[in-house]
């Protein structure tokens, strides 16, 4: 990796390189879970896929790398440095293919009736968008991953990994935040469906009280 340093050009072809590995594993992360995956039941509430606990959690480990990263850059640990910065490198590019995942459960949750009133729209747009985000930030961490390889940063010139992870920091409280609202959103909406069908119930029975085609209530939402 030391040919990295020796001309703007180099750079720029591993830049490029690098950019295209990782967006073409990202995306063979998500073929591959949606291949084997399964969106589950397209007639329940908002629904909050498993798929997004797993990128939480790489979100987490994501922004400790990070600021390991800046750490060791800042007292010239230059090993450990790489190897932290390559670590969220990989982290970020499995967030992307698990977060598209993710994504795509959601949208097969979609009831064409309700996508312009019901709030899983408004949620998935703000996933959508976050992951847009995401992926920029992605780039960018290529970016300065490769200057880290080509010994571009020490104790005294290191902002670049320093706006790098606050980056990464950031999309990560706006991730809580997110699924925050997917999480309380999933939940009224699952206890409004209930009480809609024990009213529905009430009435049928009402109606006709040897019906026995009245469910017993929707089960509780199945995570993609």
């Amino acid at each position: 990796m030391r040919s990295l340093a020796r001309s703007q050009g180099t750079f720029t072809r591993w830049l490029f390189g690098v950019s295209l590995l990782v967006t073409l594993a990202a995306t063979g992360i998500a073929r591959a879970l949606i291949s084997l995956g399964h969106a589950g039941d397209p007639n329940r509430a908002i629904g909050l896929p498993v798929a997004f606990w797993g990128t939480s959690i790489l979100l987490l480990f994501g922004s400790v790398f990070l600021h390991r990263a800046v750490e060791f850059v800042r007292i010239e640990k230059q090993s450990r440095f790489r190897k932290s910065m390559l670590a969220a490198l990989t982290t970020g590019t499995m967030f992307v293919g698990v977060q598209s995942f993710g994504i795509w459960c959601l949208l097969n949750y979609q009831q064409p009736e309700d996508a312009e009133t019901s709030a899983a729209t408004f949620v998935l747009v703000f996933v959508v968008l976050h992951a847009l985000h995401f992926s920029v930030a992605l780039m960018f961490l290529v970016f300065v991953t490769l200057k880290g390889l080509a010994d571009r940063y020490d104790h005294e010139s290191y902002w670049g990994v320093t706006v790098c992870a606050w980056f990464w920091h950031v999309l990560g409280i706006a991730w809580i935040a997110i699924l925050a609202v997917l999480v309380i959103a999933n939940v009224d909406e699952s206890t409004m469906q209930r009480r809609q069908v024990a009213t529905q119930c009430r009435d049928d029975r009402h109606e006709a009280p040897t019906n026995e085609s009245c469910p017993a209530g929707p089960q509780l939402p199945v995570t993609c």
